[in-house]
């Protein structure tokens, strides 16, 4: 056990190293949620009725989106590493493929905490003004963490999958995709009513109320529990299809 937290920790550092090599790549991810955020608040948010003010209201939605933007750059990481025969390297020095993947998904966590920091500081810059309790903030932060790390861990086992960088990008536009069609930027009662099932039982939608009861101090119900349960079921059926794909990518 012992060996494999110290293997992981060792590939997240390199992880974090490779992405010191790739600032534009990195830059973009951090950079691009800003920008939808500045979009969305200074051209759509007139126009969008939410009874608050819309930066209030859209800010837990961009760092969900933010989160996914930043799993998508794990797919593609275990891709290369994959196709560029460097896993076959790690097995030789009996790194299993626990720890390769870990090390992946530490160091994409670490990259999305900084890019979360980033969009928080924009959202305070353009008059975000959250009226949560510090237990509150903790809280919201977990629920963050922990979808980061259940979409990462999914997104790792994409990048099994894919055989190339491109492929394993283009597979993950879903978890990129996914805050649109729920509470994230607008309220589900605006949209056509065929898509309402779907905007209330999919994953984003508990988690971004959650994260807006808890940082503006609302009420949010058991959505808190709900979010907790999809991250919990993301992350079990993607450590299991990683355990799967990589002992048959590399037998």
């Amino acid at each position: 056990m012992s060996d494999a937290l110290s293997s992981a920790s060792v590939l997240a550092g390199r992880g974090i190293r490779i992405s010191r090599r790739n600032l534009d790549a990195v830059i973009t991810s951090m950079m691009l949620p800003i920008m939808l955020m500045l979009v969305f608040v200074y051209f759509f948010g007139g126009a969008i009725d939410t009874g608050t003010r819309y930066v209030t209201y859209v800010v837990p939605g961009v760092l969900v989106l933010c989160a996914g933007f930043g799993a998508a750059s794990t797919a593609v990481s275990v891709s290369e590493d994959m196709r560029l025969g460097v896993v076959d390297r790690f097995r030789t020095l009996d790194v299993g493929g626990t720890p390769f993947l870990a090390g992946h998904v530490a160091a994409t966590v670490a990259r999305n905490a900084l890019s979360t920091a980033l969009v928080l500081g924009a959202a305070f810059a353009i008059g975000f003004r959250p009226a949560g309790t510090a237990a509150g903030w903790c809280a919201a932060i977990g629920l963050l963490l922990a979808w980061i790390t259940a979409v990462s861990w999914l997104s790792a086992a994409l990048g099994l999958v894919t055989r190339t960088a491109e492929a394993a990008g283009a597979v993950t536009f879903f978890m990129m995709f996914l805050p649109y069609p729920s509470s994230a930027f607008v309220p589900i009662e605006t949209m056509p009513s065929w898509l309402h099932g779907f905007a209330e039982h999919q994953p984003v939608t508990p988690l971004v109320e959650s994260m807006r009861g808890l940082l503006l101090d609302r009420p949010a119900g058991d959505a808190p529990w709900i979010a907790l349960a999809w991250c919990a079921g993301l992350l079990t059926v993607a450590l299991a299809a990683s355990g799967c794909l990589f002992r048959f990518r590399t037998r």
